[in-house]
């Protein structure tokens, strides 16, 4: 039976670690109290695991730890032991688990995100660099984001109840053109659909929550109709998407180049006219599949959490009105070359990722041999869990960190702003994501066009205001759930204005 297999190759691991295994003379990192063979196994919630770790510092300390099966989990919740152990010892602690059923049965293992530290990783790194890494590369691309930007500011006029579906719509509009010169349709696209059912079973299967064929990888070789392997099918569907996700876009410009109709594109410049061997197709590929995919599934989160605090904060809404009609006027919307004038609307973005913390635990890092940190033992493989959301929701950094407060980075009289939030928001070390700048970019731009031309309310039911959802889901990428508002020009100028860009 397989949860018999299961017990057995659990007691196997225990005894490995715990008996045959010279004991070691340093302790581990305290946390809750183990049990035998399974350890933590059921410690550990199925959902929203980051509160749970962050109420178990109250009692063990910013630095914890715990067994599940025999793997070592290190939670960090702090920055200090963040920085410290995945910054300044990156070479112990930039690789990825081996994930069983999101690496090698999806196939995820093919992208920067999750790929192992080596030659390939920063291969991938150094091309989605070249392209997004900055704000002067990123310079290039402006009309590329604003024309997508005017496209989503006249969808949200026409249906302004779909916000969501529009949100996601402009973030893969967005990088698509980017990452591939496509340049999405209106309604029903294929690739958007295809990213959106792909990137839930990433977000799924590489979760603090792990799959017992994570922990037990001999599991996998079991046939899909035995008891208990309901994986099988995640890995199927997974699979195919994925595939798709990444194999239609490439083709398509690679016929595109060959045609000599190729849009300019990251895709089409990595192609280029010469041959190219197997590898050097595999890394362009899935280099251009970790732009779209890496990059629209956070915008995404990003977008809909933007809706949400504007309906909880209209005083935050007034206000960065205020700044928007004072710098860019009435008579345009405005640009991303804006921004520097713009540093309410700059101190909204960084406090929104900041608030909601789209990443909670960031993405699993490994340590590749032993290291003792502060006294306490850190044993080769161990998994490492940076909990972000309780480093954004620190009161001793940032006081009342519940409520949504941009000036905590706006520049004002005497008021020094607040820690800065950005190695938290987009990991450490050499796992650092790539694309902060253009992440920021594509928040600022949705932003600042929106709240030009749309007041943002409560949605009203029989004549009451209803007040909105702030529930989120689990998951690797975390995005609020559900919620309805009250979208609304903020005059005739501004429908005007929305209407007159299409046109240009």
């Amino acid at each position: 039976m397989l949860w018999l297999d299961a017990l057995l190759a659990a007691f196997a691991l225990f005894l490995v670690r715990h008996v045959l295994k010279p004991k070691q003379s340093l302790p581990f990192p305290p946390g809750p109290k183990p049990v035998p063979i399974i350890g933590n196994f059921l410690d550990v919630p199925d959902e929203k695991s980051w509160e749970t770790f962050s109420k178990w510092r109250k009692q063990y300390g910013d630095i914890i730890s715990i067994e599940v099966l025999g793997r070592r989990i290190v939670i960090l919740n702090s920055s200090k032991h963040a920085i410290e152990l995945l910054e300044k010892r990156s070479l112990k602690s930039s690789n990825r688990p081996n994930f069983v059923l999101a690496g090698e049965m999806i196939g995820w293992k093919n992208t920067l995100v999750i790929s192992q530290y080596g030659d390939r990783f920063k291969e991938f790194r150094k091309k989605v660099h070249r392209v997004i890494g900055t704000r002067s590369i990123l310079e290039t691309y402006y009309h590329h984001v604003e024309r997508q930007g005017y496209r989503f500011l006249k969808r949200l006029l026409d249906a302004p109840e779909d916000f969501a579906d529009h949100v996601r719509w402009m973030a893969g509009a967005i990088i698509l053109v980017i990452s591939h010169g496509y340049e999405v349709q209106d309604e029903g696209d294929p690739y958007l659909a295809t990213a959106e059912d792909a990137l839930s079973y990433f977000s799924l299967t590489t979760s603090a929550e792990p799959f017992l064929v994570d922990t037990l990888p001999f599991l996998r070789y079991l046939p899909s109709w035995f008891p208990g392997t309901s994986f099988h099918k995640i890995a199927k569907d997974g699979h195919r998407a994925l595939e798709e996700m990444a194999s239609k876009p490439y083709e398509a410009v690679k016929a595109q180049v060959a045609e000599g109709r190729a849009l300019p594109s990251f895709t089409a410049e990595l192609i280029g006219a010469k041959t190219l061997s197997p590898e050097e197709e595999h890394v362009i590929k899935w280099a251009g599949h970790t732009l779209f995919g890496a990059g629209s599934d956070t915008t995404v989160s990003a977008g809909k959490v933007f809706f949400l605090l504007m309906t909880l904060y209209p005083e935050v809404q007034s206000k960065a009105q205020t700044e928007i009609d004072a710098v860019v006027g009435l008579e345009r919307l405005p640009t991303i070359q804006d921004r520097e004038q713009l540093p309410y609307i700059n101190a909204l973005t960084v406090e929104l990722l900041r608030w909601f913390t789209i990443a909670p635990l960031g993405i699993t890092h490994v340590t590749t041999v032993d290291d003792v940190y502060e006294g306490y033992f850190i044993p080769k493989g161990s998994y490492i869990f940076p909990n972000m959301w309780q480093m954004m929701h620190d009161p001793d950094v940032y006081p009342d960190p519940f409520l949504f407060k941009p000036e905590r980075f706006a520049p004002g009289e005497g008021q020094e702003p607040e820690a800065d939030p950005h190695n938290g928001i987009f990991g450490f070390g050499r796992r650092q994501c790539p694309g902060i700048a253009f992440a920021e970019m594509a928040v600022f731009a949705q932003v600042s066009m929106v709240l030009a031309v749309f007041n943002i309310s409560k949605a009203i039911d029989d004549g009451k205001e209803i007040e909105p959802s702030q529930g989120r889901t689990t998951g690797t990428i975390s995005h609020p759930l559900p919620f309805r508002c009250s979208i609304k020009p903020r005059s005739q100028k501004a429908v005007g204005l929305i209407q007159e860009e299409l046109v240009h």
